[in-house]
């Protein structure tokens, strides 16, 4: 069964960092393109940033450039992101998921092949 999950979730001020992780059960992240998605209550879902397992080529939405970096843990076969000066407005559930090929800037606004089922992350004002 293919199945995604994601980790690292929570509470925290803003200004604060956090780090999520993406793992993979049932098959293997080699062939696929990850994005982190999120929705926040009461918004339409939005693409955060997505990466190619291949080469590691990366793209981010602007509201995230700069504060946001997804990387590869090839130790670990996870898919990470790492979220710095954490700000009120990205209060929301986070979502990892996969598309077969490479990445591509409007891979964020596209539907994925596969989708976890999230982890809530909140930040204080």
């Amino acid at each position: 069964e293919v199945q995604l999950v994601e980790s690292g979730g929570g509470l925290v001020e803003a200004g604060g960092s956090l780090r999520l992780s993406c793992a993979a059960s049932g098959f293997t992240f080699d062939d696929y393109a990850i994005g982190w998605f999120r929705q926040a209550p009461g918004k339409e879902r939005e693409g955060v940033s997505c990466i190619s397992y291949s080469d590691g080529t990366t793209y981010y939405a602007d509201s995230v450039k700069g504060r946001f970096r997804t990387f590869i843990d090839f130790a670990e076969n996870t898919v990470n992101l790492q979220m710095n000066n954490l700000k009120p407005e990205d209060t929301a559930v986070y979502y990892c998921a996969v598309s077969r090929g490479r990445a591509y800037y409007y891979l964020l606004y596209s539907d994925m092949n596969y989708w976890g089922k999230g982890t809530l992350v909140t930040v204080s004002s």
